[in-house]
């Protein structure tokens, strides 16, 4: 964690020097509350769960690492999106999620700085509907302090873990779907593809998906938010 932190300190630093010309036009989610807010993990779980109707219906809906929304998935995952974030190693595939927000990790480590603004102006000179929007590094690092009091130690906070911290700030009622880091359907007991469109295993070098299901699970027992498990139709 004093890594993690001495790190992003130097990209706090590197961002200042880098964006000095962009202009800040204000917070995204000012004076902004939701009554039900959905976050898609995107595993292999919400397949064939028919759960995209109820998905839909969410007040606000999130989605990490820019998923595909087509081709027969939108009967388990919908398609309405109002924040999507993007990994570095995806921005350039092509999705379409119309005039949604979407969340680029530029100062979440220096390394992701300079993909994210190309980004940013390529966004701005197609004029494209969606609108880029960034996380404070400072909010990063006091996150990241929140979960490691709280048990959860590993090098990185996952995608998920932070849009549903950032749900649970927003959201009266949060629903998850998709969370689940095991490769046997909980009911069913089928196996299981690591994600509901491919099968490329997470990188345990940096997150600890058990780790993270269980503190989420014990927040569902506490009845902070719900996780969704099993079919919803």
């Amino acid at each position: 964690l004093a890594e993690w932190c001495k790190i992003n300190q130097k990209t706090i630093k590197l961002m200042k020097k880098n964006i000095s010309g962009l202009k800040v036009i204000g917070h995204p989610f000012s004076n902004k509350r939701w009554d039900t807010c959905a976050v898609i993990g995107n595993g292999g779980i919400v397949a064939n769960s028919s759960c995209g109707k109820m998905i839909n219906s969410a007040d606000f809906v999130i989605r990490c690492n820019l998923p595909p929304l087509s081709d027969g998935y939108e009967k388990d995952v919908g398609t309405k999106t109002n924040l999507v974030t993007a990994n570095p190693t995806i921005l350039f595939k092509k999705f379409d999620y119309g005039n949604s927000m979407l969340l680029l990790p530029a100062f979440s480590f220096g390394m992701n700085t300079a993909v994210c603004m190309r980004t940013l102006y390529t966004i701005q000179d197609f004029e494209s509907a969606i609108h880029p929007v960034f996380i404070n590094p400072e909010y990063l690092i006091k996150l990241s302090k929140f979960w490691h009091a709280h048990g959860l130690k590993e090098a990185r906070l996952s995608t998920g873990v932070m849009m549903t911290s950032l749900a649970l700030e927003l959201c009266d009622d949060v629903h998850l779907y998709g969370f689940w880091p095991f490769g046997i359907h909980p009911f069913n007991f089928k196996n299981l593809t690591n994600h509901y469109y491919d099968d490329m295993k997470p990188n345990t070098n940096f997150h600890s998906m058990p780790v993270e299901f269980s503190i989420l699970l014990q927040l569902h027992r506490n009845g902070v938010l719900r996780l969704h498990l099993g079919d919803c139709q």
